[in-house]
């Protein structure tokens, strides 16, 4: 059943084992997909996650959401950056008061997004380290109009990126992801970057390796 909060849409699956702080882990899909589609992922997932995954905020068609537009014909406006920036904030908001709303453990969030939510999540981690533990990024790459300028004060010792892209991707090309493993190094945060042979989706290897991730 869908739920509501601070004006974001989402699916949720309760923790099947209670502790007394729960991990969050927040799903994130890519342009023109919806909240079922990571949610899917759910099931592979370890009890003890709080899963939410939220719905973009802009409606292209019925089914269909986005959290900022893209323009395929003008390609330099290929993304709409104050509407990426702003969803980039409103799910910040939303993991406060998703963790305080079910008693979440604040101190060990983690987000996982694909494509146009990997863009995110990249956004998310460096603007607001404080606010999450650990990040998946698929099929998306650092994008750094949602990134800004990276602050010498920000602690992001703490971070560990599990980075996967296709070779084949015809969508977001996997040069732009590669620049991922460096630009973490860089920052002196921990990563794991993998590509595999496969467009822009999900390959069972790479799905596979992804839960061994998670779970260790």
């Amino acid at each position: 059943m869908m739920k509501e909060l601070k004006g974001i849409s989402y699916l949720e699956r309760k923790p099947g084992i209670q502790l007394e702080k729960n991990p969050l882990l927040l799903l994130i899909h890519g342009y023109g997909s919806n909240e079922a589609d990571l949610f899917s992922f759910a099931e592979d997932l370890p009890p003890e996650f709080h899963v939410i995954s939220v719905r973009g905020i802009h409606t292209l068609t019925p089914g269909m959401y986005a959290w900022y537009e893209i323009d395929f014909i003008n390609m330099e406006k290929f993304t709409n950056v104050p509407q990426g920036i702003a969803s980039r904030n409103k799910l910040v908001e939303f993991i406060d008061e998703i963790t305080v709303q079910e008693n979440l453990d604040k101190e060990n969030v983690w987000i996982c997004g694909f494509s146009q939510g990997a863009i995110l999540s990249y956004a998310i981690a460096l603007n607001f380290p404080e606010k999450v533990k650990n990040v998946i990024c698929l099929s998306g790459y650092p994008e750094m109009d949602f990134i800004g300028e990276i602050s010498p004060e920000k602690d992001y010792s703490h971070l560990d990126f599990f980075v996967s892209h296709g070779t084949d991707d015809a969508v977001i090309p996997v040069e732009w992801a590669r620049k991922a493993q460096p630009f973490l190094d860089q920052l002196g945060i921990k990563n794991l970057y993998r590509e595999y042979r496969s467009g822009h989706g999900i390959v069972p290897q790479n799905y596979w390796d992804l839960m061994a991730w998670l779970k260790k």
